[in-house]
């Protein structure tokens, strides 16, 4: 697509005609964004090539007269000899003549520019494009190239901001993401990301070039091999030349490197098997979240990295027996425990989720060896309670709220500070509920505006026992005041006004560690220890619910639900169905790692409005946006009260599905702390139309299992952080008898 519309530059010198300067004009002569183009190169026949195929319009061995009267004067020669080109070029440049350049070592450029036109010349805007291929030279210029790769501007305080303009508006003009990065800050990045490999490719070959068995180490060489050193094929001179300019970053980096690598070397000499895993298992999550670790993020955020929709069209019954994935409270609490613990347990059933897999990060930033997950099974090889290492940066815990709070009260008892930030979602949710205890405890915790994340911690402080009084029923909370409690001096106890989930509790003594329940109170000491186990964690009910909801809506329906997690504390969904005539069997009863578990069939059922018992609400919290729509299904009125918390979850979840259900025709208010909804009852459907999930994984799963009651087919938008709780939500929907098309595009689109 021409943007001859929006930038037209109509004169432009490119000095070096190699693959990178060539593919970058290239790009915008066929986009229509340049009039003549002048190249320079020591090599005659490049120049006569480059005018052949059209890559430029002229060109002349004398340098001065390619520059004379351009508006834009693009520099790609080796780093060493920029400053020689710009000696030459200084004095025929005109007084607007925006200059830029391409390499990949900045300060040594700035150095070069800042001596040939003085301290504060500013129309030489530093620009580094991450890309590139394994041709070379005027003919393997790409006018492509340079599509959704990324390309770095290093601005100065006295870079002019009209130049500014033009480099960014050039290079986004052939299709390139734009970053800025501070010069300094970009020869760190880049000594670690480009410049060490490449040395250790010509380090390893000229190595094995060396020994006396080359000939067979060549010639037996494996694919892994062969890919590594593929770079030490590049071009000697170039590479030399950056290993000079980049010299004291590269230097730097060279000896971290070699420091880990000597550690490597010593774990492996004295067999030490867990650190050797430890340092494999880290690599292999930087390698595949590689993007996200450049940026000095904890954990990378899958779901922003594409928009997702669901076609949910009308569909008939449900049938079959399957399970959901596992507990995401569950998956939390092992990752933690078991981080915590001394030994190594071993769980199963563990939810790959984002919302999980944050927190798995997050300990393996703290230095805790964790192999897996693959397909549900972990091993954590714990490191006690005092075992935990400062992370090297905060922690980011995307859309995790659980991690988040749960992580606070740990984080109190270290000894080092921690500072935990999350997704835009996260980071308007509050706080304040886990910092307000923390500090009574004597913990040092500073949070955002209003008690939002980022949340920081500062160890090292001396934390005392409390008694706390829930001012709301909340296990997040709860969980983060006792695990603060392992730490603190003394007796630390939690009362709370309703009934809570009570995985903390119940997997803390399955880690060994004494907690006395008594009533609404929960008490432990500190001064003892968790000792390693094996974890099956059950299917999550949350999970199940839209399935319990879903088979009980559509006509016919027939489903069971195997290995659910059935703790008295998260039953209120099936408590729930039931009081509104549903048909729930809970089967085949059992107890697995002091969590109890059942199979649950549910059958179709004629629903009826019911208001729903206030104690009842703590218990199945995070279902109610699947119980809205079985309320909009129901014979009559529903009413809750109650569950203000829902307010303050991944979204207003009271407010996104009354906006949801109205828009589908369904007779819905908000209240204060519920909602009232009208059903439609048995014959009712609901209408089409697009729902907004504002980002809630909940929201979105819950009208996907709307459209087995649907006339029409109801678009929802925003489904990507389905992912938090609910992997491959799609398939299984589907498999079971639903009908949901997903469409994918790329964030950036």
């Amino acid at each position: 697509m021409s943007r001859k519309a929006t930038l037209f530059i109509p004169r432009v010198a490119v000095i070096g005609l190699g693959l990178i300067g060539c593919s970058w004009v290239k790009g915008l002569r066929v986009r229509g964004c340049v009039g003549q183009v002048a190249g320079f190169d020591r090599n005659l026949d490049s120049m006569q090539q480059a005018l052949d195929v059209g890559l430029i319009d002229e060109f002349s061995s004398d340098i001065t007269e390619v520059v004379r009267a351009a508006d834009l004067v693009i520099i790609s020669v080796p780093i060493l000899a920029v400053r020689q080109v710009l000696q030459d070029i200084a004095a025929a440049i005109g007084d607007a003549t925006v200059l830029t350049d391409v390499g990949s070592v900045k300060g040594s450029v700035a150095g070069d520019v800042e001596a040939v036109f003085g301290a504060g010349f500013g129309r030489f805007v530093l620009g580094h494009p991450i890309a590139g291929s394994e041709r070379s030279g005027v003919s393997a210029a790409d006018e492509n190239l340079y599509v959704r790769h990324k390309v770095i501007i290093t601005p100065q305080p006295h870079t002019d901001q009209a130049a500014l303009r033009l480099v960014r508006a050039a290079w986004q003009a052939v299709g390139a993401d734009v970053e800025d990065m501070a010069v300094s800050h970009h020869d760190e990045v880049l000594a670690a990301t480009s410049h060490l490999p490449h040395l250790l490719a010509y380090s390893l070959v000229d190595t094995l070039a060396n020994s006396h068995e080359n000939k067979e180490i060549f010639n037996y060489a494996a694919g892994g091999f062969r890919d590594f050193t593929r770079i030490a094929a590049s071009s000697p001179v170039m590479w030399r030349d950056i290993f000079s300019a980049n010299k004291e970053q590269i230097l730097k980096t060279l000896d971290l490197f070699q420091h880990d690598l000597n550690f490597l070397r010593s774990a492996i000499e004295q067999e030490d098997t867990t650190t050797v895993m430890g340092v494999l298992t880290r690599a292999k999550v930087a390698r595949d979240h590689f993007s996200k670790i450049l940026a000095r993020r904890a954990y990378v955020e899958p779901m922003k990295t594409a928009s997702v929709t669901y076609i949910a069209s009308p569909a008939g019954s449900l049938s079959g027996s399957f399970r959901v994935p596992g507990d995401k409270s569950i998956s939390h609490r092992s990752i933690m425990l078991g981080s915590l613990a001394e030994g190594t347990t071993e769980v199963s059933g563990f939810l790959e989720g984002e919302d999980s897999l944050a927190t798995l990060q997050a300990f393996r930033d703290m230095g805790v060896v964790i192999e897996g997950p693959h397909r549900g099974r972990v091993t954590i090889h714990g490191v006690g309670l005092h075992g935990l290492q400062p992370p090297p940066n905060a922690l980011y815990l995307g859309n995790s709220g659980t991690s988040m709070r749960l992580l606070a009260g740990l984080m109190a008892g270290q000894n080092f500070d921690v500072e935990m930030s999350g997704d835009e979602s996260l980071s308007k949710r509050p706080m304040g509920r886990v910092a307000d205890p923390l500090r009574l405890m004597g913990a040092v915790v500073e949070t955002a505006e209003a008690g939002r994340p980022p949340i920081k911690v500062f160890g090292a402080g001396k934390l005392k026992g409390i008694h706390y009084d829930l001012p709301m029923a909340s296990a997040q909370v709860k969980s983060c005041v006792l695990l603060a409690g392992l730490y603190a001096e003394g007796e630390t106890s939690v009362t709370e006004p309703a009934p809570t989930r009570d995985h903390t509790e119940r997997m803390l003594k399955g880690f060994g560690y004494d907690v006395k329940v008594d009533g609404s109170t929960v008490t432990l000491q500190s001064g003892g220890k968790l000792t390693a186990t094996s974890i099956d964690v059950p299917a999550d009910i949350s999970s199940a619910a839209f399935f319990m909801v879903a088979a009980s809506i559509a006509e016919g329906s027939d489903i069971t639900l195997e290995h659910v997690g059935i703790n008295p504390t998260r039953i209120g969904v099936i408590n729930i169905l039931r009081a509104m005539g549903g048909n729930i069997e809970v089967l085949n009863e059992r107890e697995v790692g002091g969590e109890p578990v059942a199979d649950i069939r549910i059958r179709s059922a004629q629903l009826k409005g019911i208001h729903i018992p206030e104690d009842q609400v703590p218990l199945a919290i995070d279902e109610f946006p699947a119980l809205f729509i079985a309320a909009a299904c129901a014979e009559g009125e529903t009413v809750l009260t109650g569950a203000e918390e829902l307010r303050v979850k991944e979204s207003d979840r009271i407010q996104a599905m009354v906006d949801g259900l109205i828009t589908l025709g369904v007779d819905a208010k908000g209240t204060e702390d519920g909602a009232v909804i009208q059903g439609m009852g048995a014959t009712g459907r609901f209408g089409g139309g697009e729902i907004v999930t504002h980002h809630d994984h909940r929201i979105a799963m819950s009208f996907a299992i709307a459209s087995l009651r649907a006339a029409e087919p109801i678009i929802v938008l925003d489904c990507a952080n389905v992912a938090t709780s609910f992997p491959d939500f799609v398939g299984l929907a589907n498999n079971a008898g639903l009908q949901l098309d997903m469409i994918s595009k790329p964030a950036a689109e």
